[in-house]
């Protein structure tokens, strides 16, 4: 992954990467991002560049990647720290085709900016120039057309705010989990090595052939 990447920061985890698309430059990953993909649901960064406007992706630190994922940059996104996009969500900084000329590429831009802890739900897309405030949520399949503030929720086509969040309430973020790295993927380590321990190679030959409930 690295050599397709302007930059990447320390100790992150793709998951399947070979189902990770990345095309054009200007692509950059923080520190302890996660990039979960499958043969089902590939995760698709890309930048398109056309004359002198080419564009920019840039995930910040310990963000979260879910399957079915695209990104398509012509001006910009930054996604900021903290910050998770669920499975299928969509973010496009462009409309790809004029309005009237659809022979155009491009179209009308805007940049994208997700500030910390953003939490974007499946299948969400979010659309040219908007704005996510800190700790705000998307809801599933919400279309966003519109910036929105900080701690809120919204959902609906076109998303409207349905919720604030109480500031009172502390917000534990994914650096939390993820400052102790080390101790976290030797727990983890350990829970596979139970999990795996009664598995042969006769019952793996055995769950191809003849499978059961229990595999």
């Amino acid at each position: 992954m690295r050599p397709q990447l302007d930059h990447m920061g320390n100790h992150p985890k793709f998951m399947k990467p070979w189902h990770i698309q990345i095309f054009g430059e200007n692509i950059s990953v923080g520190d302890q991002v996660h990039i979960v993909a499958t043969a089902d649901r590939n995760v698709r960064l890309s930048v398109w560049s056309l004359g002198e406007q080419s564009g920019q992706i840039e995930i910040g630190n310990y963000c979260l990647i879910c399957p079915g994922v695209r990104i398509d940059s012509a001006v910009g996104i930054k996604i900021g720290a903290n910050s998770m996009i669920a499975s299928g969500a969509y973010l496009t900084d462009a409309d790809w085709h004029d309005i009237y000329d659809r022979t155009r590429p491009i179209g009308n831009t805007g940049k994208i900016v997700l500030s910390e802890n953003v939490w974007i739900g499946d299948r969400a897309t979010i659309c040219k120039g908007v704005n996510i405030g800190k700790n705000s949520i998307v809801g599933a399949s919400a279309v966003v057309t519109k910036d929105v503030p900080a701690n809120v929720i919204v959902a609906g086509n076109p998303a409207r705010i349905v919720k604030q969040l109480d500031p009172t309430i502390p917000v534990r973020v994914r650096e939390d989990l993820l400052a102790e790295y080390e101790q976290l993927d030797k727990d983890l380590e350990n829970l596979s090595r139970a999990l795996l321990a009664k598995n042969t190679v006769y019952g793996w030959l055995r769950s191809i052939f003849k499978p059961h409930r229990d595999d």
